[in-house]
């Protein structure tokens, strides 16, 4: 008799690159199965329904620096598990691959990073935080006398504390890897302890670096600042007003702790994207602002750091146009193995990629920034 029970890899694993594409698939439709989780409630709203706008995508060219590729290059060369895009927020393109549905949960990795980080514009908004300029002490006293000491809430969403952190995902020695196993163990504030005894490196803003340890300190602020698990923050600010068609699940650091506020956050691909509509809208739902205004703007836009240029912003990625194209950038949240939610608030254009590709990073065949021009420059 055949085991129908889908085979489910090791976090260890998965963050390793060390899955066969089988595996790897089922882990990542899957990873409420990892860690313990907590629901983000979809409420008890309407499901907000989405019309069709059927657009030429299928003769697309997508130009790279090593020559030009078409829509089926790029699902089956960057091992695509479903694609979505949509303009004036109608559904252009909607393919799903490798046994997906559009009921299929699927991780966010770091995307989930842009997702915390836009629960501080929402927590900002409601007075809970008193600004960017804020020190992180002043919510986690914790932090005093170590490294964060003296790091504002405007430095941890840009990561620029000047905390040392290595983000090798395939070496078990990196900090990233550390996290991976303090989170393995799930004890309660593990994670902000450790974050809290690491090193500085530089002065807070005078330099950029990639950490996913950071956004857990996101988290920490949040829970601090607002009382509420992020999960829940989520649902009552925004999930649960979008007219999502399912409720969410996020990877828990100990059962009945905090949300791994960098990674584990599972949804649908029609509820990424009306997330990513919320952003395209400036932050606004029904009329009311959720979000500062000018948040949006500035929290997917480059900016100067230590005197040099930075495609960073409050973890959001600023995708710049194509070399002869005339739109305007667009900005990505965007996590490994291949996750995106692009959105061109400009072009009213939003695409949602999911991906199983063989490594967390550099196994794409197709730079996904590349395809999100073609897209824009094709519907214009």
């Amino acid at each position: 008799m055949t085991n129908l029970t889908p085979k489910i890899g090791s976090a260890r694993d998965a963050y390793s690159g060390r899955l066969f594409p089988t595996v790897q698939i089922e882990t990542f439709r899957n990873i409420d199965q990892l860690f313990p989780v907590r629901t983000v409630s979809r409420g008890d709203a309407p499901v907000k329904a989405f019309k069709d706008r059927p657009l030429p995508l299928d003769d697309m060219t997508i130009e790279t620096d090593q020559g030009d590729y078409d829509l089926y290059d790029y699902i089956a060369r960057n091992r695509v598990t479903a694609l979505l895009v949509a303009k004036d927020e109608r559904i252009a393109l909607e393919q799903y691959e490798y046994g997906n549905t559009d009921a299929t949960r699927w991780m966010s990795m770091s995307m989930a990073k842009s997702i915390s980080t836009t629960l501080v514009g929402a927590a900002i908004h409601d007075g809970f935080i008193g600004s960017l300029d804020d020190q992180l002490t002043k919510y986690l006293p914790i932090l005093k006398g170590g490294s964060y000491d003296g790091v504002s809430v405007r430095h941890l969403l840009q990561m620029t504390s000047g905390v040392h952190w290595d983000e090798t995902h395939t070496d078990p020695n990196s900090e990233r890897r550390h996290v991976l196993e303090l989170q393995l163990a799930q004890k309660a504030g593990s994670i902000l302890q450790y974050m809290a005894n690491l090193p500085r490196v530089a002065e807070p803003g005078t330099h950029w670096n990639y950490s996913t340890g950071e956004t857990h300190v996101v988290g920490e602020l949040l829970y601090a600042a607002t009382g509420e698990y992020l999960c829940d923050y989520l649902s009552r600010k925004i999930w649960s007003r979008l007219g999502m068609e399912a409720d969410a699940t996020w990877w828990l650091e100990a059962p009945d702790g905090l949300e791994v506020a960098g990674s584990g956050l599972s949804a649908t691909l029609r509820d990424y994207t009306r997330f990513a509509h919320f952003v395209m809208n400036d932050g606004v739902i029904d009329g009311e602002r959720i979000l500062p205004e000018g948040w949006v703007r500035e929290a997917g836009s480059a900016r100067e750091v230590g005197g040099q240029p930075l495609d960073y912003g409050f973890m959001w990625w600023p995708v710049h146009p194509s070399t002869g194209t005339n739109f305007e950038s667009g900005f990505s949240a965007r996590g490994i193995f291949g996750q995106y939610m692009y959105i061109n608030p400009a072009e009213k254009i939003v695409i949602v990629v999911w991906s199983a590709r063989a490594k967390p990073i550099g196994s794409e065949v197709i730079l996904d920034n590349d395809f999100f021009n073609a897209v824009v420059k094709t519907i214009r």
